[in-house]
């Protein structure tokens, strides 16, 4: 029978807490991401992708999906993030990879147009490892909705004297979206992509 959200949650953290009393479930034990119980209730914000459909992350049609927020002329966070999830899914057997997914939702959603963020994800080569890449966006109101409904932050954008626009600052955690749309775990941006890797395996086998 398949195992609720909520149901995968707490058989991890039950493995966690049998782990320390002596148990043997290594892998629990050595989960880097944070659990989140009750998981996250994913808003059903309606995103334009690199793919010309529309997606909703409620929705999300994987059964595990790893959502990223941020903007593709980022020069540091979002590279070092993206970089991890990329070699994260290379770690994956075949058959675990054919059942995730990677959002990118832009922050920037008048530059991030679907065709530059379809280069910008083909450059980490994610499809290449047989992993769904797609990239979707929003208005800023929509994009802060759906990132408030996940625990991410995501700043208004401010109008520059000078032209252009501050982007603000937005969370830099990856998010573990399931097939029905909640979201029961989180990875900080330090995560690294065998830490990564190893976690999605857990989640996996979990659900």
């Amino acid at each position: 029978m398949r195992r609720t959200p909520g149901a995968v949650v707490t058989a991890l953290l039950s493995a966690v807490l049998l782990a320390g009393c002596g148990g043997s479930s290594s892998s629990a034990t050595e989960f880097t991401g944070t659990l989140v119980d009750p998981p996250f209730e994913v808003a059903g914000t309606t995103l334009a992708t690199t793919t010309g459909e529309d997606l909703s992350l409620a929705d999300p049609g994987a059964r595990l999906t790893l959502v990223f927020f941020g903007y593709t002329t980022c020069p540091d966070v979002c590279p070092l993030v993206m970089s991890s999830i990329a070699g994260a899914v290379n770690r994956l057997d075949e058959d675990d990879r054919s059942q995730v997914q990677v959002a990118f939702v832009t922050t920037d959603p008048k530059v991030d147009t679907p065709p530059v963020m379809q280069d910008y994800l083909d450059g980490y080569g994610i499809e290449q490892a047989g992993v769904t890449a797609v990239g979707g966006r929003a208005s800023r109101d929509e994009t802060v909705e759906l990132g408030e409904s996940v625990g991410i932050f995501v700043a208004d954008a401010e109008e520059l004297e000078s032209g252009g626009f501050d982007l603000g600052s937005h969370g830099s955690q990856v998010i573990a979206v399931d097939a029905s749309g909640q979201a029961p775990a989180f990875w900080n941006q330090d995560v690294s992509p065998a830490q990564l890797s190893a976690d999605i395996e857990t989640l996996l086998s979990e659900s």
